[in-house]
């Protein structure tokens, strides 16, 4: 078994293996997953040393929360795991609702016959939260993401969530927080406006924030990582490698040489051709080079990454644990790569 770093959300007594499992693909995100596949990824993450599993009712439309509980229950590994889902989504009968607007149309392969809705007050908080218990057949869970708490997410509507939230939701995440019920609180979004807004109201422990520090987007080093720090925010990152195209690289496949969901634009591609050229002298995969990219500010506390395969597992455990030398990093930073600001961890010493 790989044994991984463990990193601390704060005073919360919540502790993060460096790298956790996202379920969201294994929800049937585009692509149909049996359960035996399911069963099949858990159990190898948990094998190469993963203790970190998270999931939200949107993923498969409950059946990621449904196929996870019952994996961790029935091979006894509830009480050696960290598990975190969202709350902000009410599942409802797909028969007799409307399905809440999604910014990006997630097209869920044999989801579960429900649609979601959007409730951001007490009574949709209390009511996800408890919904989810009873899909994973847990009694309390670690981290409660506020699921999509975002201006971008929402658009127009954004400022009648935020109200939700501040009339009656933000009460609800602290009871359950003081109770025990939960441990940490957070946002689960696509940037990071909303987190430092939030923040300002709310205490929070912990965000989960996909795609938004990469080896192509820097931009939290200026402002939101500094914040983060100040408030005792722990960062867990989603998205390092921008939806694909730091995963496969500039010779993939066209469905998989993506930027935040879409077809990378030929300035993209060629900020990663120029990434490949480095990780090819020092034998790195680029992969590897996103991954510890990511996890070395130390503003991170873990990160999160989906798969479908075991073989996907392998390959995220080896990303996290490769050793890769400094002079690695430096040569990104002498080729303007990588800012000269981002910190650096240096495994191989």
């Amino acid at each position: 078994m790989t044994v991984l770093e463990k990193r601390k959300i704060g005073n919360t007594g919540v502790e993060l293996t460096s790298l956790g499992l996202g379920t969201s693909p294994l929800g049937g995100c585009g692509v149909s997953v049996p359960f035996a596949d399911f069963e099949a990824v858990i159990l190898k993450a948990y094998e190469l040393g993963v203790r970190y599993f998270d999931t939200a009712p949107l993923y498969g439309l409950g059946k990621s929360e449904h196929s996870l509980g019952h994996v961790l229950r029935v091979n006894g590994l509830l009480k050696d795991v960290v598990i975190s889902t969202k709350a902000g989504r009410i599942l409802k009968p797909a028969s007799r609702s409307k399905r809440a607007e999604s910014l990006y149309g997630i097209d869920w392969i044999e989801p579960l016959p429900y649609v979601d809705e959007y409730d951001y007050s007490y009574e949709g908080i209390m009511r996800s939260f408890e919904d989810s218990q009873q899909r994973m057949g847990v009694d309390g869970i670690d981290i409660l993401y506020l699921h999509d708490v975002s201006g971008v997410w929402h658009r127009d509507s954004y400022d009648r969530y935020l109200s939700q939230l501040r009339e009656s939701g933000y009460r609800a995440c602290d009871e359950l927080r003081s109770s025990g019920a939960v441990k940490a609180i957070g946002l689960g979004v696509n940037e990071t406006a909303s987190v430092l807004q939030v923040a300002a109201e709310f205490n929070l422990d912990c965000s989960l924030v996909a795609g938004r520090y990469t080896l192509l987007n820097h931009q939290p080093l200026e402002d939101f990582f500094p914040e983060a720090q100040r408030r005792g925010i722990a960062i867990i990152a989603g998205g390092v490698y921008n939806s694909g195209i730091l995963a496969e690289g500039s010779k993939g496949a066209a469905a998989v040489r993506t930027y935040d969901y879409q077809l990378a634009s030929p300035e993209i591609l060629r900020r990663v051709e120029a990434l490949e050229i480095v990780c090819s002298e020092f034998d790195i995969s680029l992969a590897t080079a996103a991954t510890q990219f990511v996890y070395s500010h130390p503003a991170v506390t873990a990160v999160v990454q989906g798969a479908l395969s075991t073989r996907h597992v392998e390959a995220n455990v080896a990303a996290i644990s490769a050793k890769v030398p400094s002079e690695f990093w430096s040569e990104l930073k002498a080729r303007g790569l990588i800012p000269n600001a981002a910190p650096i961890i240096d495994l191989a010493a």
